[in-house]
């Protein structure tokens, strides 16, 4: 008998445990905010669509930093935090981060939704918004984006290195990267696609064209022409003139992307490098004849997966009322 009530005890125990866990989980879902501020991603797209209207590129800054905030410490906002006099370097100034832009328009957004409904929409949840919005401004697709996040109150600088994507690092590193983060294959080459916005400085390519193994010659993957394009407009040592990284649309999120890319035209050694595996090889060709699945379709798939990484939920972390700082 007491074997049995032990049993029972222990069994009730699970339970519980999987219906806390279960619980956390359903924390992220679409429409999260529907009963506690119903206008949040109306406001949001307010803003953000006012702000495209003046100043279109910075689509591709605030798309990016959804990846950017996802890939270190999940997605939780830390890539907002700026450092304190007592605190070691943040996220947004180590150098992976520093081309990024837009904080401000964070910072707007908070700012109206806080007078809507203060302490209630996550500075995580405006991030992964805004990179919706932004998309679609772009021309790009829409996609539900589930909410629910909460905001972390640690961001370390060093951290950008170990977990970011490098301009220049090759299908290995990219594969591993990705997968550390539950990403799959298909991701990493549909998520690359976020490259058809935007615009890059020299400095991240700048070796390709004059110094590609220290012999000061030129990356032979890359397409003849288009070094001789690139050389106009980055000079050798190069660090702050920007490059479109979709040449001629870079402004409208398509998928003429992967059509550069099969004409050895990727702005990246990371971006060369997607040629280099099977799988991410045949989606390029895919969508370069236009005989694959639909770009846009899966590039929402991937972003709602991608959100979904390493997210605070329930009672952990907080909402910051500012969103360059802990509460």
């Amino acid at each position: 008998m007491a074997a049995t009530k032990s049993f029972s005890a222990l069994f009730l125990q699970l339970i519980f445990l999987l219906f806390v866990v279960n619980s956390a989980n359903a924390q992220l879902k679409v429409g999260f905010y529907s009963k506690t501020c119903p206008r949040a991603e109306a406001i949001v797209k307010e803003v953000i669509d006012q702000v495209m209207y003046v100043a279109p590129s910075l689509a591709g800054p605030l798309m990016r930093m959804h990846f950017h905030d996802c890939f270190v410490r999940g997605c939780d906002g830390s890539v907002l935090l700026n450092a304190t006099k007592s605190s070691q370097q943040v996220e947004k100034d180590a150098l992976p981060n520093l081309s990024l832009r837009g904080y401000q328009i964070i910072d707007r957004v908070k700012s109206a939704l806080e007078k809507e409904c203060p302490r209630v929409v996550s500075c995580a949840d405006i991030v992964a918004i805004v990179a919706r919005d932004v998309t679609v401004a772009s021309k790009g697709p829409n996609w539900e984006v589930e909410t629910g996040r909460r905001d972390g109150r640690v961001s370390i600088g060093a951290e950008t290195l170990t977990n970011l994507i490098a301009p220049n690092v090759n299908i290995t590193t990219l594969i591993t990267r990705f997968q550390a983060k539950g990403l799959n294959l298909k991701d990493l080459v549909v998520l690359s696609g976020g490259h058809t916005i935007g615009t890059s400085h020299c400095s991240s390519f700048n070796s390709r064209l004059y110094n590609f193994t220290g012999k000061g010659d030129v990356d032979p993957t890359l397409d003849s022409e288009y070094v001789k394009r690139l050389k106009v407009k980055c000079r050798p040592g190069d660090q702050n003139s920007l490059v479109e990284m979709d040449p001629g649309s870079f402004k409208t999120f398509d998928n003429s992307y992967f059509t550069l890319l099969t004409k050895r035209r990727g702005l990246f050694e990371s971006d060369a490098a997607l040629l280099d595996n099977s799988v991410t090889k045949e989606y390029i060709k895919a969508q370069a004849t236009g005989k694959g699945s639909s770009f846009f379709e899966d590039f929402g798939v991937s972003m709602v997966k991608m959100g979904r990484v390493d997210v605070l939920t329930g009672k952990k972390g907080e909402i910051r009322k500012v969103c360059s700082k802990i509460n």
